[in-house]
């Protein structure tokens, strides 16, 4: 039986301000935050929420960039027994319409920089009484308020959190087969199980220092260089934005960073960067750790040579499971292995029966232990079939060695990653196939060397639009869909491969002969 030692978030910064009220426990940019000013920042911000009605279990949407004013709400939120739901920044207008409208969002917090996606969305869905606006608001209503102003003047004080261990804390949106995202549900204990496995798998210490420069709003940025840091009462640097690269290194450097988290892209360019031979000489660097997707050998070996004083750990998790599942270990890596799982959880290799197979046999990875999510927000049909007799079925393929090491084959979903995100082909064919010029659309993922994964597009074309071309049809994606999920390259085909029941042969398409 593993001890959490906090029932919510609120109430770990509470204590833990109480132990270290001094210390700095955020930087940005030329600014930081004690434990202490932070704390009366959350419990500002807290107190301008409940000013606008927000309570136990309303839901609280962030489309935000990375800012103090991000964690501030996170833990706002916490002490207001409300959940958080951080969405992708780089979604459109109709995309968040439908995660606002699906988890009855009843506050979005957002900034300037997004008013043309997040336009209308106040006054558009029913659930949504106020947008707040963590810089200007575009527009001068009662549904649009500026931070700063509901602050001023506003007395708070502390009071203990309404939250309690095994009540929802985070809903974190993933994208399904179904082509609609789904809400993966994840309590305090989920969470607090990952920090708790992280702390032991990493040697974490109160004096490390996390950068966070990916964004905030991915279940791994959140939970693991977010939270994680506060949980260890240490401290974390906060980058806005991750171009231009060249600050992500200067920051790294200046603010003595420890531990340094990232996806291929990120060690791709590291690797390819021209890096001065003072920061390899006098980083503070001690583990790096990649997620998302697998480095490659080539990858690992460049990588080790250029940092010598640093250990690179692989790990693999997902969202449903408040993300991480496994890590390398410091003391032993395996390479093309993502590790061990994690402290408090297990996991086996099943077949289509549910039945374990033996070791070094391929089969889909399932996990169980505190980790796994509560369930989707509205879905219980998906969540019965995600969640079987207390076991998550992650639809990974994997196999794991006679020391449990364990690692990813391929992936039974349609899913593809790129830079650490999870794209799913369905919702783009759905998308490309409301096009009055496209019949029937398939997406694939491609290796690319700087991306990981990205999706490309095979269509039929509908008669009498046999002169569309590729380029048109992007200028159409774009209006509907991120500009990462849109298909990198469009082949025009007579016919796609199809079963006898007229299902698409994706694995034709994915050998690259057709």
């Amino acid at each position: 039986m593993i001890h959490y030692p906090y029932e919510n978030f609120y109430e770990m910064l509470f204590l833990i301000t109480e132990e270290k009220s001094s210390k700095k426990v955020i930087f940005i940019e030329d600014k930081s935050y004690t434990y202490t000013q932070f704390l009366e920042s959350v419990d500002r911000l807290a107190r301008a929420l409940e000013l606008v009605c927000v309570g136990k279990g309303d839901r609280v949407a962030l489309i935000c960039p990375n800012s103090a004013e991000f964690v501030m709400s996170v833990f706002a939120v916490s002490k207001l027994g409300a959940v958080i739901v951080p969405i992708n920044t780089m979604l459109k207008n109709e995309e968040y319409r439908y995660i606002l409208d699906d988890c009855g969002a009843k506050i979005l917090i957002t900034a300037s920089k997004f008013a043309k996606e997040v336009d209308g969305l106040c006054e558009s869905v029913a659930s949504i009484e106020h947008t707040i606006w963590i810089d200007k608001a575009p527009k001068e209503n009662t549904c649009h308020l500026v931070l700063d102003e509901i602050l001023t003047n506003h007395l708070h004080i502390h009071t203990p959190s309404l939250a309690k261990l095994d009540d929802t804390a985070v809903i974190f949106y993933t994208s399904g087969t179904t082509g609609h995202p789904k809400g993966a549900m994840i309590s305090n204990r989920n969470l607090f199980s990952n920090f708790v496995a992280a702390r032991e798998r990493f040697d974490l210490s109160t004096n490390d220092r996390f950068i966070v420069y990916l964004p905030m709003f991915h279940s791994f940025t959140f939970a693991i260089m977010v939270v994680l840091p506060f949980f260890m009462r240490s401290s974390l640097v906060i980058v806005p934005s991750i171009l231009p690269f060249s600050n992500i290194i200067k920051q790294t450097l200046l603010k003595r960073v420890t531990v340094f988290m990232g996806v291929p892209d990120i060690y791709n360019a590291l690797i390819r960067a021209k890096l001065p031979w003072y920061f390899l000489w006098f980083n503070s660097i001690r583990i790096f750790v990649s997620g998302g997707s697998a480095l490659s050998e080539d990858t690992l070996s460049k990588f080790k040579a250029t940092f010598r004083r640093a250990t690179m750990l692989e790990g693999y998790g997902l969202s449903e499971c408040s993300p991480a599942v496994a890590v390398n270990p410091i003391e032993k890596q395996k390479t093309l292995s993502v590790g061990l799982p994690l402290y408090g959880y297990k996991v086996k290799i099943v077949n289509e029966e549910m039945m374990e197979l033996p070791i070094g046999e391929a089969g889909e990875l399932i996990v169980s232990g505190d980790c796994v999510m509560q369930g989707y927000l509205n879905n219980p049909e998906a969540t019965a079939e995600t969640i079987q007799n207390g076991w998550l079925r992650t639809g990974d393929i994997a196999k794991v060695d006679e020391e449990g090491y364990v690692y990813i084959v391929d992936r039974i979903k349609d899913l593809i990653i790129s830079k650490g995100i999870n794209i799913y082909p369905r919702q783009i064919e759905e998308q490309m196939m409301l096009l009055p010029s496209i019949k029937l659309a398939a997406v694939i993922g491609v290796n690319d060397p700087h991306s990981g994964e990205v999706p490309i597009a095979f269509i039929e074309l509908e008669e009498g639009y046999e002169k569309t071309t590729a380029s048109e049809i992007k200028g159409q994606l774009k209006e509907h869909l991120a500009a990462f999920k849109i298909p990198k390259t469009i082949t025009v085909v007579e016919s796609l491969p199809k079963t006898a029941t007229g299902k698409v042969l994706k694995r034709v398409l994915k050998q690259g002969n057709y």
